[in-house]
Parts: structure tokens; C-alpha cells; sequence
């Protein structure tokens, strides 16, 4: 009963941008550290960034550090990735993950993941 779903994703060319959401039901999001993740066709999942509980906290990928912006809106239960400038390389399928801790905020460390969202990055 716990589901967190993401949508946004779509076909990009490079250098523009995408918002993506991720939307919790059967849970208060408010509860949970959220992290974004990403896995490209033949590549680990690999994390994108992640937002503590209030959203005072956030943290990035070094390959997407001034590019991305990740924001929570705990009203609405739901949170956001905002993608600008984006590559070839930023091709992949998107997840959101909940778990309890910052220190836990890692591909192997979340309680809760969605099924995905697709990221199409080509001109």
C-alpha cells in the first residue's frame, strides 16, 4: 500500500530540461529522506541526489552539481527534480526512494522505491 510513482520523463534534446515528480500514496512523505537514482542501459544505478525531511538538506551527484535542483513540497506529498542543461549522457530511467536517514540516502540503503521514469536525452 506504500507506492511512490515518478512521471515527467519523456524525450529532451540536449540542453534542455525536464521536471520530474515523485508522488507518495499509502504514506506522509514528510516521514522520509528522498532520493533520486538513476540507471543508464548497461550501468549500476547510480544516485542523483537526495533532500532531507524539511528539505534544509540536499546533496548531488558531482555529475550533476549545477545542472539539477532537487526540492520537496511536503503539502503536496510530493518531490521534485529539476533538470536544466541536460546530455546524452543524463539518459537513463529516473527512480525516487524513501528512506528514514540522510546516512541511508544510497543505492542500497532505501526502504521505499518507485518503478521509474524514462529520460530520453537526443537530438
Amino acid at each position: 500500500q506504500l507506492q511512490l510513482v515518478e512521471s515527467g520523463g519523456g524525450l529532451v534534446q540536449p540542453g534542455g530540461s525536464l521536471r520530474l515528480s515523485c508522488a507518495a500514496s499509502g504514506f506522509t512523505l514528510d516521514y522520509y529522506v528522498i532520493g533520486w537514482f538513476r540507471q543508464a542501459p548497461g550501468k549500476e544505478r547510480e544516485g542523483v541526489s537526495c533532500i532531507s525531511r524539511s528539505g534544509g538538506s540536499t546533496n548531488y551527484a558531482d555529475a550533476v552539481k549545477g545542472r539539477f535542483t532537487i526540492s520537496r513540497d511536503n503539502a503536496k506529498n510530493t518531490v521534485y527534480l529539476q533538470m536544466n542543461s541536460l546530455k546524452p549522457e543524463d539518459t537513463a530511467v529516473y527512480y525516487c526512494a524513501a528512506t528514514r536517514y540522510v546516512s541511508t540516502c544510497r543505492t542500497g540503503g532505501m526502504d521505499y522505491w518507485g518503478k521509474g521514469t524514462l529520460v530520453t536525452v537526443s537530438s
